[in-house]
């Protein structure tokens, strides 16, 4: 039994907090720093690197081939589209390895360099080589963003979003160097060559993802997962607010991890992840340099914070709407079921509240830059959206020897797709069977709460459990999708650490997955997401979601607040058909008397504690009585909602 499996849902208390006000401030309080900025150089840094040893080296080889070659489900797809042979280039690498046993080893960099590059080669965030100490708990970063913008006549230009922290720059340049400048030389490279050149080596699964990952990376870097920064020192050529052109030097500064990462192979959620542990990385860098109180101080949006969600009402030219965005889906590490239904409740109801406070007119929904998490929480959330059942996306495994020994020593993770596996040795399927991770019955427990048109923005930072959600979305067709890249980053995977493997073969049939040197950590894509609806069977992995309509951010949007994307979701929302049900019901002798508030509704089927009772049409009255006989008592009515025989909106009512 899965833990989605154990999780006891509680529709009337959901019911209830979606009349309350949302709570403020809730984000703040979760937003402890782990990253403390050091007075380290970066070759004072590298000048104490530890060195592995070579059978520590040959170690990480051999793991790397075991997890590649026997768990990771997309590596087929990825052989086809990139060209690539990762299994290949490990063997050569052990070869080398173990011909310099007796001679003179590469430097550790140069290791370090080929074993990521071959796990890059990929182009798979959730298939990573995580390098040992002192690279896993050190970053360098700059104390500024940069972001991609467009002219009126289509062409890039990038500005400074934002100085986290004016202090660290050089004296003379702090009071110059500010938000809305203009980057146009990185080292002396043109600045859109140097971020396309740095994309060429990251992971992103599609061209728009490798583009969006390079140029967070330009001034973010966690070397958990990336060598130092090459340069120790960047040169930037940037126009100031007159237009004047003129140069920023400066040393890459050095931050030390404050507490040791959360390891990867505990707590009762790490079976059913989905996340870009890079994304959450440098989202906990930045909070370093610029804590989320001051974040918010001088943010153009002016959010308000609950839990995961940023929320504001935003007026354009065709209304007022609600606008969340949703910073992620990771609920933390929880080591007991009963801490982690608390936090699923928690951030189910947090969404419900906020929706439910802001104008039916309308909802944006926002998932730029969401770097995933449990998926749970992703698929629950999409029933709150729409009359429809919801359909969680299936899940396969490679079909291989080692992962059907997972799937019978791990049956309560693994264990539906052990008999498909067991199978293919007779059909020789590559895939086993399809399965939710997410319980159909979790994925529909409470139904839908907004009634009101929905957009969805995404743009090419989205990944893994946020991607899940997007495809959720438009394979449900909840609404518009707006976005701001041409694809999201393309992460279809459920994400395992070796460290967890590891656990889940320590029997007396010994295992071949090894401790791993150092500190040093692997994770990778154990199960392959699948869409569904009219998209059923296609493979989220690198091919991502596509939006229905491309908005590029503009200088305005980077600096303002996005007003110009907003004016856009605002016009594709009055686009949409508007739906209102409100439903309240007073007992009689023997009868029920419901009243009906619609707005878009043609007929409204009822139900009294699971039994149909009638269906009545929605005339001139858009809010009529209807009476209901024969009923003594009822716990809880559920109303459907129709326009011209299509499901448009449900509600339920507790009495």
């Amino acid at each position: 039994m899965t833990i989605g499996e154990r999780y006891t849902f509680d529709p009337v208390r959901l019911a209830l907090r979606a009349g309350e006000e949302p709570e403020e401030g809730a984000a703040e309080a979760e937003a402890a720093p782990v990253w403390q900025l050091t007075d380290l150089k970066l070759d004072d840094f590298l000048a104490g690197a530890g060195e592995l040893s070579q059978e520590e080296r040959l170690a990480l080889v051999e793991q790397a081939l075991v997890v590649l070659e026997g768990n990771y489900a997309h590596l087929p797809l990825k052989i086809a589209m990139h060209g690539v042979n990762p299994l290949q280039r490990l063997r050569l690498l052990q070869a080398r390895v173990l011909r310099q046993m007796t001679g003179t080893p590469d430097p550790e960099w140069e290791f370090h360099s080929e074993l990521l590059s071959i796990f890059h080669s990929v182009r798979d965030l959730h298939t990573l080589y995580l390098l040992p100490r002192p690279f896993a708990d050190t970053a360098a970063v700059l104390p500024f963003r940069i972001e991609e913008a467009a002219e009126a006549d289509g062409r890039s230009r990038y500005l400074v979003a934002g100085v986290d922290n004016p202090a660290l720059l050089p004296q003379d340049l702090a009071a110059v160097f500010v938000k809305g400048v203009t980057v146009t030389h990185w080292n002396g490279v043109p600045i859109g060559r140097a971020v396309d050149r740095q994309g060429a080596r990251f992971s992103g699964g599609n061209a728009a993802a490798r583009h969006s990952r390079a140029l967070a990376s330009m001034t973010s870097r966690s070397l958990v997962v990336h060598l130092p920064p090459d340069e120790e020192w960047v040169q930037i050529g940037f126009l100031d607010l007159t237009g004047k052109p003129q140069e920023l030097r400066m040393p890459w500064l050095v931050l030390r991890r404050t507490v040791p990462a959360a390891p990867g192979g505990n707590g009762v959620t790490a079976a059913t992840r989905g996340v870009d542990l890079e994304g959450l990385e440098i989202a906990n860098i930045r909070r370093t340099l610029l804590p989320p109180e001051q974040a918010a101080a001088v943010s153009a949006s002016a959010y308000t914070a609950t839990g995961s969600f940023l929320w504001r009402r935003v007026t354009t030219s065709t209304g007022t709407y609600g606008h969340i965005r949703i910073r992620d889906f990771d609920l933390g590490e929880f080591q007991t079921n009963d801490e982690f239904e608390a936090a699923l409740f928690k951030f189910q109801s947090d969404f419900v509240t906020i929706a439910t406070s802001l104008p039916e007119d309308g909802l944006i929904l926002d998932i730029r830059g969401n770097p995933g998490g449990v998926i749970l929480a992703g698929e629950t959330l999409l029933q709150f959206l729409t009359p429809g059942r919801i359909q969680p996306e299936p899940a396969q495994l490679l079909n291989t020897p080692l992962n059907l020994r997972l799937g019978r020593q791990a049956p309560g993770v693994f264990g539906a797709w052990a008999p498909s596996m067991e199978q293919a040795v007779e059909t020789g399927a590559v895939y086993s069977d399809a399965f939710p991770l997410t319980p159909v019955e979790l994925a529909n427990a409470y139904g839908q709460y907004y009634h009101g048109p929905v957009v969805l923005i995404t743009d090419a930072r989205c990944y893994s459990t946020a991607d899940i959600f997007a495809a959720g979305f438009a394979d449900h067709g909840i609404g518009t999708i707006i976005g701001v890249d041409g694809n999201t980053g393309a992460g279809g995977g459920n994400v395992l650490h070796h460290a967890w493997l590891r656990s889940a073969l320590e029997d007396d049939q010994g295992t071949p997955y090894q401790e791993l040197p150092k500190g040093a950590d692997m994770t990778v894509a154990i199960r392959r997401l699948l869409r569904v609806g009219g998209s059923a069977g296609v493979p989220l992995e690198d091919l991502g979601v596509t939006p229905a309509v491309l908005h590029r951010m503009t200088p305005a949007d980077v600096l303002q607040g996005n007003p110009d994307l907003m004016e856009l979701a605002g016009r594709e929302l009055a686009a949409l058909p508007k739906r209102r049900l409100r439903v309240s019901a007073v007992p009689g002798d023997d009868v029920l008397n419901v009243t009906l508030d619609t707005v878009g509704l043609d007929r409204v089927d009822l139900w009294l504690d699971g039994r149909p009772r009638g269906s009545f049409d929605i005339g001139a009255d858009p809010a009529p009585t209807v009476v209901v006989p024969g009923v003594v008592s009822a716990g809880v009515i559920r109303a459907e909602g129709y326009q011209e025989g299509a499901p448009a909106a449900v509600a339920t009512v507790f009495l």
